[in-house]
């Protein structure tokens, strides 16, 4: 397995985020890519920079108008009053009566800054300090650059972060600006007619299902902490079955609260079976350690050697695979749930 990280993504570095009413520490830390570095070295995996230009990948997913958003909000944020806080954070939420089949919403009607932020950012998790923007493009630079190797016949993981499950089409949320699974699975369709996404994440990756909600070639699973009092709250059920063309292509899989491994196992035999009957030509797992029992923001029971038998089951799909890194908070048990999971995806 190659794997692809590159440095500039540890310049993002969020001072803030809000969580029940209260301002608290963020918890997409940089440490994070330093507890799964360590870990890729421990099991001798060298690590490669992206070196590819990813922009033309990004908006054959993101609408442009969100992307030239995230490029220039710093700048636009520097102009504003001195009063202003340490980050680009929204204060306004428009309301907007969307649907899931909605492919994405119509153009943001203000030009102003202070209206497009509760536009563009979804929620008070999504901070944007002045390397936001440089750390979400080689997050999925990274991404694209571990599809190129799968393109090539190899299996690959990119260390993303930023993360990327809970970015839609045009919006930020749940510390996610730009989707990295799903331009990587996007970028894989230039060789592989019919691709299947396996989310393996706490939270419900409901911006990868919002992005792929109406395609009948992206098939969308996410297993993830029942979502009825969990974010992302609104979606995440197992009524959410996909629209139109891609009615039958979204399989949500939630899991009680407190689940251990064999119920994880139990869900993913079931996206194994509904990645076969789709005809899966390649996987990519959108892969988060939050569900580990020691997780901050965590309400699932997993140990960290319990990720082997996931990485196991999906290397039992016998599919080419693309693994991409998507949350996971606790510190001192990221790198072993890492290690245990290519351990197990290994053999």
């Amino acid at each position: 397995m190659r794997a692809f990280h590159h440095p500039d993504q540890s310049l993002h570095c969020p001072r803030q985020y809000l969580r029940f009413g209260k301002i608290v520490d963020p918890k997409d830390l940089p440490q994070r890519t330093a507890e799964l570095l360590g870990a890729l070295d421990r099991l001798g995996i060298s690590v490669e920079s992206p070196t590819n230009d990813a922009g033309k990948a990004i908006t054959n997913v993101h609408d442009t108008a969100y992307v030239e958003f995230l490029q220039t909000a710093w700048n636009r944020w520097l102009e504003l009053p001195s009063e202003r806080g340490p980050e680009v954070w929204p204060s306004t939420f428009p309301y907007w009566s969307g649907t899931r089949e909605q492919t994405t919403r119509p153009a943001c009607r203000p030009s102003g800054l202070l209206g497009q932020l509760g536009w563009y950012l979804g929620d008070l998790s999504v901070p944007m300090g002045q390397h936001t923007w440089l750390s979400a493009l080689r997050s999925a630079e990274t991404a694209i650059a571990a599809a190129d190797v799968v393109l090539a016949g190899e299996n690959g993981y990119a260390l993303c972060r930023p993360s990327g499950h809970h970015a839609r089409t045009d919006r930020a949320s749940g510390f996610c600006y730009l989707n990295n699974t799903a331009v990587a699975a996007q970028h894989l369709r230039s060789k592989y007619s019919r691709v299947a996404i396996l989310d393996l994440d706490a939270h419900h990756g409901d911006g990868t299902q919002q992005i792929f909600y109406q395609r009948n070639d992206i098939l969308t699973i996410s297993v993830h902490a029942d979502p009825d009092n969990y974010y992302p709250f609104f979606t995440g059920y197992s009524d959410e079955i996909g629209f139109e063309d891609g009615e039958g292509c979204n399989l949500n899989l939630p899991l009680r609260h407190g689940a251990r491994q064999d119920e994880a196992l139990a869900a993913i035999e079931v996206a194994h079976r509904k990645a076969h009957d789709f005809g899966a030509e390649v996987l990519v797992v959108a892969l988060g350690f939050d569900a580990h029992k020691d997780d901050p923001i965590g309400v699932l029971a997993l140990e960290s050697d319990d990720f082997a038998a996931l990485g196991k089951a999906c290397r039992d799909f016998d599919l080419p695979t693309l693994i991409v890194q998507e949350g996971g908070y606790a510190i001192q048990a990221i790198g072993e749930s890492l290690a245990a999971f290519v351990r197990g995806f290994a053999r």
